[in-house]
């Protein structure tokens, strides 16, 4: 791989020659020195900073949290991926509970939609569902999802 401008790096590796620029703009890729050629030559270490950056983007980091993982010498220990992966992992959890509280109330504006009135469901009023949000009334299916209870559907007037 030494040796490679940076079309045949960035074609090597998957990715559009303005990829290879970005990450270089962003400090994750060094601007390689020029060769005898006169044009750049990317190295194996440039090949597997590119390939770190390309999984850890997959697995969701940021390239911000990327970045702190590769260090300014490279020299980080499992110890700091593991604790970043572990982060990382715990706001996924959030995020997924956030999008299945999120689901749960789609189920219910449907549900108001196609059996409530469409003042109702014009509204958007379907709250979480909470006892007392003065929206919907729904219980707790063994599923994990919501039973709504239409009449105890109280629109504002």
């Amino acid at each position: 791989m030494a040796g490679l401008t940076i079309g045949k790096f960035a074609d090597a590796e998957g990715v559009g020659v303005e990829t290879v620029r970005f990450y270089q703009r962003r400090g994750l890729l060094a601007q390689p020195a020029r060769g005898r050629s006169g044009f750049r030559e990317y190295t194996e270490d440039d090949r597997w900073r590119l390939a770190f950056i390309r999984r850890a983007r997959g697995l969701g980091f940021t390239l911000a949290e990327i970045s702190d993982l590769l260090g300014p010498a490279e020299a980080r220990s499992t110890d700091e991926i593991v604790r970043a992966a572990e982060a990382k992992l715990a706001a996924v959890a959030g995020q997924l509970a956030e999008l299945a509280r999120l689901q749960c109330r789609l189920r219910r504006l449907v549900q108001v939609c196609a059996h409530g009135s469409s003042a109702d469901c014009l509204a958007l009023h379907v709250g979480d569902g909470q006892p007392g949000d003065g929206h919907l009334a729904g219980e707790r299916l063994g599923d994990g999802h919501d039973q709504l209870s239409i009449s105890a559907f109280s629109s504002p007037r």
